[in-house]
This record gives C-alpha cells, structure tokens and sequence, in this order.
C-alpha cells in the first residue's frame, strides 16, 4: 500500500504508523477497497480527540465523519484501543522509553462556598425518619406541649 502523506501537523508520521499498523485488527470485509484507508481515519479520530469537536466537524481529508466515528464506537466496545494502548505500553516499556516514577501531588482544591453543602430545605430532606406516621400536624401549640 502506497504510504499517505502527512497533510497536518500532527498526524502520524510513517514511523510511527509502521509501530502502530501492525497492533491494528485485521480488516474483516472482503469485496471492493475501501475509498479511504485506516490511517485517516485514526488520523481523524485522532484529531477530533485532541480538538474535542463534534464528529460533524472532522475535516474531510480525514475520510468520512460517520465512519471514523463508527470505527471509533466499534473498536471502543469490542476493547480495540485497550489492546492497542496496551501493547504501545509494553513496546515503549520495553525500549526504556517510560519511567514508572510515582510523584505524590498534595494540591488541595477549595469549593466554592456556595458549592460546599446540599439544600437545606427541599425534597431530598427527610423531616422524620421513614415509616414514622404521625397522627394529627404539629402545631405551634402542640410543639410547646399545650393541647
């Protein structure tokens, strides 16, 4: 297959789509080529990730919107990217590329005050504990012990 060239800044380079293609599943239809290639669309789903786009909004040069995207649901329910995140791991372990330091962040973040605490009046709150019937209302004059 002729390679594709890289037509944006960060699309995968053939370096890296040589580690990459061969952790791919094998195609599974058989019949007529199809009108884009797997790179582009990982190249699209790639770049809808790292933008945070709607699918709509994938460029064109990427192949289609609506296939990238089922590729995407297809091979994140069948544990595609999983394996494949996996197996990068494992090669990049294995050539001394990751360092498995642990760094501890004591970074402390405050909610707002407004944020802290639920609503102290409304629906969610239980004015008596379930299952307790009471026979007549209480009244400012029954709350004090007269009547």
């Amino acid at each position: 297959m002729a390679t594709v060239a890289v037509t944006r800044r960060h699309d995968l380079t053939d370096a890296q789509w040589a580690v990459l293609e061969p952790l791919l599943p094998a195609a599974r239809r058989s019949g007529r080529p199809p009108a884009w290639t797997r790179r582009q669309f990982i190249d699209g789903i790639r770049w809808r990730v790292r933008a945070g786009a709607p699918w709509r909004d994938v460029p064109a040069c990427y192949g289609s919107w609506a296939a990238a995207a089922a590729l995407f649901r297809r091979w994140q329910r069948d544990g595609t990217w999983a394996r494949i995140l996996t197996a990068l791991l494992a090669l990049a372990d294995a050539a001394g590329r990751i360092t498995w330091g642990v760094s501890v962040d004591s970074t402390i973040a405050r909610v707002h005050q407004h944020a802290a605490g639920a609503r102290k009046r409304g629906i969610c709150r239980l004015n008596r504990p379930v299952g307790c019937v009471r026979s007549r209302p209480i009244t400012r004059w029954a709350a004090r012990g007269v009547g």
